[in-house]
């Protein structure tokens, strides 16, 4: 049995997947804890139990996202920004903008016709319209991460942030909260933000169809409703696989590239 396997370290989650054949054997998804290589390993386990496989069934593995380098375990390293656009490509074949919404930063890429990246901006410069900054909105409203995406639909008048700052967006929804504005229309401005700031980065990459999600926020159908209305386009949906793997895929791929 050949096999190549993915792994995506990222700040907040870890990714593993492995492939046969172009297609998806078995993966697993962990929240990162400690260094790069204890959250690797563990999650590359996850994956290879879930697969009924051991390592030595891995032809070739590649890394990627932040941790890529630390990785004792595989092959080859690769930029998270080449394998999201190779994940991307993969789970929505006609994909030519890609939007990444990660742990710590939000990503826009543009693909040509063979899904080569063409061009690419990122905001890593805080957690500022992230998924970081998304789950500490979600505390304060003491709600879980599933609950925030839903809030949209059931808003009636939603906020407006002032900023996407975290620091400054909780004292706006502090003062929300002690005001009495309802919880629905305060998640419903957190998520409007945060398609705003992918919105931008969209736009700055050039927006052409079809357009496609990943990364967890891709998973919160606020935000990606409110990102749909910004574009004035539709967002195809990843239906291959969980978007929030799309790295970890890409790093799969490669591997499946280099082994041959």
């Amino acid at each position: 049995m050949s096999m190549v396997a993915g792994c995506d370290v990222g700040s907040l989650t870890s990714k593993a997947v492995i492939m046969n054949n172009g297609r998806i054997k078995s993966w697993a998804l962990r929240r990162s804890a400690g260094k790069p290589e204890q959250s690797a390993s563990a999650v590359m386990a996850a994956a290879l139990e879930k697969g009924g496989l051991s390592m030595a069934d891995i032809s070739y593995c590649v890394g990627t996202g932040y941790g890529r380098k630390q990785i004792s375990f595989v092959d080859k390293a690769v930029s998270e920004i080449a394998c999201h656009g190779k994940g991307a490509r993969w789970l929505v074949p006609t994909a030519t903008t890609v939007i990444d919404i990660g742990g710590q930063d939000c990503k826009a890429l543009r693909l040509d016709k063979n899904g080569e990246v063409l061009k690419f901006v990122a905001n890593d410069k805080c957690a500022s319209g992230t998924g970081r900054f998304l789950e500490v909105m979600a505390r304060l409203l003491q709600i879980s991460l599933e609950e925030m995406g839903k809030l949209s639909a059931r808003a009636s008048a939603p906020v407006t942030l002032a900023s996407t700052c975290t620091v400054w967006a909780q004292a706006d929804i502090i003062r929300f909260l002690n005001s009495g504005r309802k919880v629905p229309d305060i998640g419903a401005g957190v998520n409007n933000a945060m398609a705003k700031r992918a919105a931008i980065l969209a736009n700055s990459v050039g927006v052409e169809p079809d357009i496609c999600m990943t990364g967890g926020v891709a998973k919160n159908i606020g935000v990606v409703s409110d990102l749909e209305k910004l574009l004035g386009r539709k967002i195809k949906r990843a239906r291959k696989a969980d978007p929030q793997i799309a790295g970890a895929i890409g790093a799969a791929l490669f591997a499946a590239e280099n082994r041959r």
